[in-house]
């Protein structure tokens, strides 16, 4: 009797672990570009940056984002990363703009990075992107994106 209830328990717990991950393998993975960066800020150790985003959801149903996460190379280079939290909608297959203020410290900041960011000259720059978006969908993990492309800079 006992070997039954936990083959049972062993059953249930293996079922619900397979349900527990179906949601990641039906979520298809969201398109993500980087639209813009701008210099907002200037200050004498740091700058602020806002970087925006457009996303373009494929799946047939709503994507409601509480996090994401990102790491962001311009022209080879670390450039910044983080989580962050969001409130974004995105429709069953339509798009949502985002935008995240990021402020780098000029000294940890590579100087030649710098110089593409202020050079006026470089209006394009090849980038990669990649993170998370936490899903606010029960039993959802976290959906992946990584692209990449060229930017201009203002």
């Amino acid at each position: 009797m006992k070997s039954s209830r936990r083959l049972a328990i062993m059953g249930l717990v293996l079922a619900l672990a397979g349900c527990a991950s179906l949601p990641e393998n039906l979520i298809s993975e969201p398109k993500v570009q980087l639209r813009d960066v701008q210099v907002i800020g200037l200050g004498f150790n740091n700058q602020t940056f806002l970087l925006s985003f457009d996303i373009h959801n494929p799946n047939p149903f709503p994507l409601p984002v509480n996090h994401v996460s990102y790491g962001l190379r311009l022209d080879g280079q670390r450039f910044a990363s983080g989580k962050t939290a969001s409130d974004i909608s995105v429709p069953a297959s339509g798009d949502a703009r985002f935008a995240i203020s990021v402020e780098l410290d000029l000294l940890t900041t590579a100087p030649q990075l710098l110089s593409v960011v202020r050079d006026g000259s470089r209006r394009e720059v090849s980038y990669q992107l990649d993170g998370q978006f936490g899903i606010d969908i029960p039993l959802t993990p976290a959906v992946a994106y990584r692209t990449q492309g060229t930017i201009g800079l203002h």
